[in-house]
């Protein structure tokens, strides 16, 4: 039974974690070096998997999947040791003699829920942060993008011992019986609504989450913008992967006044980037499967497409296409899209485009294009939202310098470089008290303690 399985997991890596093993830098590091050198040898069998699951391209497979983690791998290696050290903090005149630190400990044995869209990525930049932070990992991958499952199960087999990282295949009911579970910390990345699922599972046994999910990320395009970069960006950040992106542009608001040059310049930039996709498809990703085809093509069932909206239901194509007299309470405007449908509306001013957004979930991105400093900020200041590009698209992902995350619907929690550390470990605070002397107006018993009590508590 699969359960019998995952209950032996846990146990040998609860054992091992014990053992103490996983706890030394340079064990985090070799580990580290360990899925780096995996990942460089397994190159070709990665870019065949992922294109038996959904006829990726190479180059976006090379960007998305695998050079991004190689980076992430590198970077984590470097720092780990800087990130581990524990860290000093001030104290206060009351605790006169002593020094503050926080330590970063891990927290043991960790689960990682991975998603379909980018089924390598996805599953394995949680696992650098939980193997630098001296965790062992169970990982579930998406069984929508099966050749990869099983890619990633024979990697982690041949890479790392069972009692370190172990991956778990099969759907719904392997997640539900993995979320039964006891581990110390659980990671997942996939839709608002099983986000849900996972929080109220761990919160019946008090596991600490993070929890990266969706949400409709708006893209406003001001009368100042560049407009032809502008739409070259969303263009590349909207349909990249056929638009199967948690943070990819899912609405563009566009102001009144350049609001046909921008339409030319989005329809040339798709011809640029992509050229006929149900003639070529070698720069363009199908869809994952025959569910969500079907859902996405509903949403184009009585529409007008301004750009494209042709599709190839043999090969799961739907070409990129922009959709125009879209309003607020249209049924495409319900939920996050996910897929190669853009819609466009249009403003006259910033109110227009401020009150609906704030009105609705936050957005786990949102993007603006816009030459103004206080236009930008504006926005900023007005909206919240997880993470986003002033003047670009999805790139803020690729910073290892900055936290990727959602806020409220849209997430909890951040990752990426040291923030993957610091969200697969316990800060533990610790007080390192002098026994030089000792305060004895805080016993209660001293004459006049009070008063000596209120001078050092201001």
């Amino acid at each position: 039974m699969q359960s019998d399985r995952v209950v032996s997991i846990i146990e040998k890596q609860r054992a091992a974690f014990n053992s103490g093993r996983t706890r030394s830098i340079a064990y985090r590091q070799e580990q580290l070096r360990k899925l780096y050198s995996c990942l460089q040898q397994a190159e070709p069998d990665i870019m065949e998997a992922i294109s038996r699951d959904f006829y990726k391209p190479a180059h976006d497979t090379y960007m998305t999947e695998i050079g991004v983690l190689l980076t992430e791998i590198r970077h984590a290696i470097k720092h780990l040791p800087r990130w581990a050290k524990p860290e000093r903090v001030p104290t206060t005149p009351l605790l006169l003699g002593s020094s503050s630190s926080m330590m970063y400990e891990p927290y043991g044995v960790t689960l990682i829920i991975a998603p379909w869209n980018y089924p390598l990525q996805l599953a394995l930049s949680p696992l650098v942060g939980a193997l630098a932070a001296g965790n062992c990992a169970v990982l579930k991958p998406s069984e929508l993008t099966p050749h990869t499952s099983a890619l990633l199960a024979r990697l982690c087999k041949d890479t790392f011992a069972e009692d370190e990282v172990a991956v778990v295949e099969g759907g719904v009911e392997v997640s539900t019986e993995l979320l039964e579970q006891p581990f110390d910390f659980i990671f997942f990345t996939g839709s608002t609504a099983v986000g849900k699922i996972v929080a109220a599972a761990a919160a019946r046994q008090l596991t600490p989450v993070v929890l990266e999910l969706g949400g409709k990320s708006p893209t406003i395009v001001h009368a100042d913008a560049q407009i032809e970069l502008a739409a070259k960006r969303i263009v590349w950040g909207k349909f990249m992967n056929a638009g199967q992106t948690c943070v990819a542009p899912d609405y563009v608001l566009v102001h009144d006044s350049v609001r046909e040059a921008f339409v030319q310049a989005m329809r040339a930039s798709i011809e640029e980037l992509y050229g006929d996709v149900l003639q070529d498809r070698a720069r363009y990703t199908s869809i994952v499967n025959e569910r969500h085809f079907n859902r996405l093509t509903r949403l184009l069932e009585g529409a007008t497409p301004l750009i494209g909206g042709r599709v190839d239901e043999e090969r799961r194509l739907i070409e990129p296409t922009v959709l125009a007299d879209i309003q607020w309470d249209s049924k495409i405007m319900e939920d996050e899209i996910f897929g190669p449908i853009l819609p466009l509306m249009s403003y006259e001013s910033l109110n227009e485009v401020i009150a609906p957004i704030v009105a609705r979930p936050k957005p786990l991105a949102m993007y603006v294009f816009s030459e103004s400093r206080e236009v930008q900020q504006r926005l900023l200041d007005s909206i919240s939202f997880g993470g986003g590009c002033i003047n670009d698209t999805i790139m803020h992902l690729s910073s290892p310098y900055l936290p990727f995350g959602g806020v409220g619907a849209s997430g909890v929690g951040a990752y990426h470089g040291c923030y993957s550390f610091k969200a697969f470990s316990h800060t533990k605070s610790v007080l390192k008290q002098t026994t030089a002397f000792d305060l004895p107006f805080r016993y209660g018993t001293m004459k006049h303690s009070m008063r000596w009590m209120k001078r050092f508590f201001k």
